[in-house]
């Protein structure tokens, strides 16, 4: 039997460790040129530095994941900097473009790892030079050791606003404020749900702690106004906090972000279903708790499938590797997978929690002023989606996301509405009067990231 593992983050690691351990040497791609996923990524070998001082807290974790990568990729047919820009269900077929080669891969189960990306919300003069989502600060952080500006603003909602914040201070590029759009009355309310994450809601709490004590400024239940900057960078952040009173805070970066979403476009092309999650205010793919989807021979793991983290990301792994095999009638440990399975169902419900303490801020996306650049590759504006709700029905409403991305080409540039995809949604519901999830979602298209004309 041939196995793809698409992703070589924590739920990669772990589902190909697990083949491994059954015998079966699966196809191991992977976008970047090493392992770990973003939340562990290692930097190049010039710039290389212990696992405390990369990850903190997790550098166990890291250090573990690293291990088993190591040990893993020399046993499986590895492929790093390799993109799967598309899959063929039917054939079972992945389309693969490395180094400008393009190649086809075929397979008989597939195990998608994809991961997730920063959900952005488009605030006016976010498209100066030096804004960024929160998850490229981490990164450049990570990878080349850099920070993204000497006294950065992180403005957003969820734990990864808080970590790069602490990651920054302690890397010596303390921010000059961090401001949650998020009300401390909201967490405040969630935090029975919270205590079921234990360790994890700990490193929260002393993340926050720890910014406090060092006098990083700190808001809760803020809202942005507006980004000032010219053609060189950006000058300051200009913001309300919870009484209405209005700021203005200096900066030379802007990190924003409020939470994830699934990086789910693979599991579109492949056919499987997706739901609206109301907790996590995102469409994830159809799965059940070991992984599989109503697509047979498609298997989903980690933070592509959902929301859950790191943690979760390696259990999720784990058991979508033994779900092939199950399927495949391979004898395995079904002791394990049930502990895995009761660890999974646990994880699942503190994330509830987690998201209703940082809840995604729709109201703030869908009141965006009219001239907010949304879909920054076409240079559209919240007006011009707007706009497609206000056609005559018979001459041509969008009554859904993708009639107005017809209209309006938004979601049409280089990041497909990865990027602007959630405001965009907001926008459009909101003009018509609709919750969300009622316009649907904006459908993958191949190739799923911008690929070379020569390898087309």
């Amino acid at each position: 039997m041939k196995v793809a593992v698409i992703g070589a983050g924590p739920a990669g690691t772990r589902a190909v460790e697990t083949l491994l351990a059954h015998g079966i040497s699966p196809v191991w791609l992977e976008e970047s040129a090493d392992g770990g996923g973003r939340i562990y990524q290692r930097p190049p070998a010039p710039l290389a530095r212990d696992h405390r001082t990369l990850y903190g807290f997790e550098a166990k974790r890291a250090a573990a994941l690293h291990s088993a990568f190591d040990a893993a990729r020399s046993r499986a047919d590895w492929r790093p900097q390799t993109l799967v820009w598309h899959i063929r269900p039917s054939t079972r077929q992945l389309h693969t473009v490395s180094q400008g080669q393009q190649a086809v891969v075929d397979y008989h189960a597939a195990i998608l790892c994809t991961g997730a990306m920063d959900r952005v919300i488009p605030i006016p003069g976010w498209t100066h030079p030096g804004v960024t989502s929160l998850g490229a600060a981490q990164i450049a952080l990570k990878s080349q050791g850099c920070a993204i500006g000497q006294r950065p603003v992180f403005l957003g909602s969820g734990p990864l606003l808080w970590l790069v914040a602490y990651q920054y201070a302690k890397a010596g590029a303390p921010p000059a404020a961090v401001l949650d759009t998020t009300p401390f009355a909201t967490k405040l309310a969630a935090t029975p749900g919270l205590l079921r994450g234990g360790a994890t809601f700990a490193k929260g709490l002393f993340y926050i702690t720890w910014l406090r004590a060092h006098g990083i400024p700190i808001a809760e239940g803020v809202s942005p106004i507006a980004i000032d900057g010219a053609e060189d960078g950006v000058t300051a952040l200009r913001w309300r906090d919870a009484a209405g009173r209005e700021h203005r805070t200096e900066c030379d970066a802007l990190g924003l972000g409020w939470g994830l979403r699934p990086e789910a476009q693979l599991a579109d092309l492949a056919g499987i279903p997706f739901r609206f999650d109301a907790v996590q205010h995102n469409w994830i793919p159809e799965r059940d708790l070991a992984g599989r989807t109503p697509v047979a021979h498609h298997y989903l793991a980690g933070d592509g499938a959902g929301i859950g983290g790191a943690e979760m990301a390696e259990l999720a792994g784990r058991r979508a590797a033994l779900a092939v095999l199950q399927n495949a009638r391979t004898p395995i440990d079904t002791a394990a997978a049930a502990a895995l399975d009761r660890k999974l169902a646990a994880g699942q419900k503190f994330r509830v929690a987690l998201e209703r303490a940082f809840p995604f801020p729709a109201k703030l996306a869908a009141s965006l002023p009219d001239d907010t650049i949304l879909c920054r590759c076409e240079g559209l504006r919240a007006a011009d989606i707007r706009a497609t709700a206000m056609v005559d029905y018979h001459a041509g409403v969008a009554p859904e996301l993708n009639r107005a991305k017809a209209f309006s080409r938004a979601g049409m540039g280089r990041c497909q509405g990865r990027l602007c995809g959630a405001a965009t949604a907001e926008v459009l519901a909101a003009a018509l009067g609709q919750p969300v999830e009622a316009i649907g979602r904006l459908r993958g298209q191949p190739p799923v990231k911008p690929i070379p004309i020569a390898a087309a």
